[in-house]
């Protein structure tokens, strides 16, 4: 095996040669080292979000969205809830369908349309996964006190609304 003559790698001072990407950058202004670190935590929570909440159009959300509408929607409303292609949809769906969590049964008075409807299991799993979310939501904030919850709410909504504006 072929070695580098100076392999740095293991010296401690040259590991971190690269900063992180929430780390300010050699070039960074002041500003721009604060933005980089705000849009770096700011992803985080909403990766976490992402992934430990099954998503914004997952299993997850489906079903849920299911149990609160009756246990029962058309695939077209289902699919107005999610940015999601037909095609895409219908895929996920024989997914969740496959796990034993929904059928999808031919509307019989218009045979282009299908009832997606939860059975038993994904009645049960829907339940669960609401719960799961409730109890985030109890505990997401948990470390704030509730005027610092109520100046994050402020602030947050202050850069949504500053957001949206940008690529008007």
């Amino acid at each position: 095996m072929c070695m580098p003559a100076d392999d740095t790698s293991s010296r401690p001072d040259e590991r971190h040669a690269r900063p992180a990407p929430d780390e300010p950058q050699p070039s960074d202004s002041p500003e721009e080292a604060r933005a980089r670190r705000l849009l770096w935590d700011i992803g985080f929570c909403g990766q976490y979000l992402h992934f430990h909440s099954g998503g914004r159009s997952g299993r997850a959300a489906i079903i849920c969205l299911l149990a609160k509408n009756g246990g029962q929607m058309s695939q077209q409303e289902l699919g107005s809830f999610f940015e999601l292609k037909p095609g895409s949809l219908s895929e996920i769906l024989a997914k969740i369908e496959n796990a034993g969590l929904i059928e999808r049964t031919r509307n019989p008075e218009d045979r282009r349309q299908l009832t997606i409807r939860l059975t038993e299991k994904g009645i049960e799993e829907a339940a669960r996964e609401q719960e799961g979310r409730n109890q985030f939501r109890r505990q997401a904030f948990a470390c704030l006190s509730e005027t610092e919850q109520e100046q994050l709410l402020d602030m947050l909504d202050k850069i949504r609304t500053h957001w949206e504006g940008l690529h008007d």
